[in-house]
């Protein structure tokens, strides 16, 4: 593994832990906000949850094409 697939990789995760922090402090310190049923009787919490799992779906798609093989490596 190179160095440009590391950073590439330890970026994504600060940005997706950013994410995940905010949703836990929220939680934790807001509980009544995460309670809301802003879309079909679907509380926030769990909306952002689902969009917690999406998000590092789409991370890892990224993160496989932007560290896939390269015209160097055929």
């Amino acid at each position: 593994m190179n160095s440009r697939n590391s950073r590439i990789g330890l970026t994504l995760f600060a940005i997706y832990l950013l994410l995940y922090g905010g949703f836990v402090f929220i939680n934790a310190f807001s509980p009544t906000t995460m309670e809301a049923t802003p879309v079909a009787g679907v509380n926030v919490a769990i909306l952002c949850g689902f969009g917690l799992i999406v998000t590092a779906f789409i991370f890892a798609l990224l993160y496989g094409f932007l560290c896939g093989p390269t015209e160097d490596d055929r």
